[in-house]
């Protein structure tokens, strides 16, 4: 199958987004297409690959910056979609980066940011990747379940966290962790914050490394952390702040969202972006195939049932696209999700690429479910984003609550 280009835009991209789009979709094209099922196979990190990506700018602490700053807000969008039009597990690898680097920017002050970013990226020859460690084996989804608990040392000036992390990007292989830990137990999810542990800190270290159905060629494992020092300071946004906000908890009155929550919100587009990445690939090998798949003496897509599929697909496609592009551009403004945006773009495009690939897989037929094609790979790599980040039940728990105003549980 001949490599696919960029389908045209929605509606006219800024010049800078659209050169932009096309950059990333070469890059996933030459580097990440031809050697994809190899890393699948061997679930194997792809370093030679975020190696290039490191040396043309695509995976630097300065394009992550460039990505925040973008006023449009589909920067972003647009280059997760066209790495996972790639590959899943190798954009997981690529981009897996720059979700800690999100709590970074929505949590850290900005001297933090300025002196932890780069050691998240490393550079050209000295790379590294960093991981945010938010779930727990007996806390996913109810997220103030957790229990890795922060105790401040006062007469030490340290942090002192104890617990383990499970589902971990980069978990354990990773320089810098992002680690969401309790400080005060009883003020539940209000007691949370974030903290950076640093490269070679002592009492880290990587649990279980997962085999995984879908997106092999990304590290996921779980973090152990053994009573971890770091000092006083490494708490994202400062320990003053954290202090404020802890105080006014316990009085009783309302305090902004936890920051790991904070990060979801923030991130929930771009996780739409990759799903309408990976249902973007399937949909366009499919209509390929049928195009020169021939069965009764005609190519398949000749037949209602195969071209109607197909049409039901790339609307489907699109739709998903149009409501990650629309919670990027508000999130950028600064627009507040009233009827829960993000959620919507997160929920339609992971279902989308679930069933994109699920019918893909189908128009192949036998073919499909082979790893001689890119359809299986496509179709175990969609799995996952109804499930991370929140999975599909609790994106529409959080859309009915901002559409009803009421506590449905």
């Amino acid at each position: 199958m001949t490599s696919a280009k960029t389908p045209p835009s929605l509606f006219d991209l800024p010049p800078e987004i659209a050169e932009a789009r096309e950059w990333a979709h070469g890059f996933a094209d030459k580097y990440v297409r031809p050697v994809a099922a190899e890393y699948d196979e061997r679930e194997e990190m792809p370093w030679a690959v975020i190696e290039e990506a490191a040396k043309v700018g695509l995976y630097t602490p300065e394009f992550a910056l460039q990505m925040i700053a973008d006023p449009t807000g589909l920067l972003q969008p647009v280059v997760a979609e066209e790495i996972f039009w790639g590959d899943g597990g190798m954009g997981q690898a690529l981009l897996g980066t720059f979700l800690p680097a999100a709590a970074l920017f929505g949590a850290a002050t900005k001297e933090q940011i300025d002196t932890w970013l780069p050691a998240f990226f490393g550079t050209p020859g000295d790379l590294a990747v960093a991981a945010l460690c938010a779930s727990e084996p007996d806390a996913g989804s109810d997220a103030a379940a957790i229990r890795t608990h922060a105790r401040y040392d006062e007469a030490a000036k340290e942090w002192v966290l104890n617990g383990t992390k499970t589902w971990a990007t980069n978990g354990g292989i990773a320089s810098i962790h992002v680690v969401n830990a309790v400080t005060d137990p009883a003020l539940g999810a209000r007691g949370h914050a974030l903290f950076l542990i640093p490269p070679g800190t002592r009492g880290l270290s990587q649990g279980q490394k997962f085999s995984k159905h879908g997106l092999r060629a990304s590290h996921t494992a779980e973090v152990v952390l053994d009573d971890v020092r770091i000092p006083a300071d490494l708490v994202l946004g400062g320990k003053d702040a954290l202090d404020q906000r802890l105080a006014t908890a316990r009085e009783g009155s309302r305090v902004r969202v936890p920051a790991a929550m904070a990060t979801f919100e923030l991130t929930r587009p771009g996780i739409g972006a990759m799903a309408v990445g990976v249902a973007r690939a399937a949909y366009e090998y499919a209509l390929e195939y049928a195009g020169v798949r021939e069965q009764f003496g005609r190519p398949i897509i000749d037949n209602q049932a195969i071209a109607f599929t197909l049409a039901d697909m790339a609307m489907e496609i699109d739709a998903a696209r149009l409501l990650v592009w629309r919670a990027s551009h508000m999130m950028t403004r600064g627009k507040p999700f009233t009827r829960a945006e993000g959620s919507m773009a997160k929920l339609k495009a992971s279902e989308v690429a679930v069933r994109t690939t699920e019918r893909a897989l189908q128009i192949l037929g036998g073919n499909g479910y082979t790893r001689d094609y890119p359809v299986e790979r496509w179709a175990r790599d969609a799995k996952i984003f109804t499930i991370y980040e929140g999975t599909s039940e609790i994106q529409r728990l959080a859309i009915s609550r901002a559409l009803s105003g009421r506590r449905i549980r």
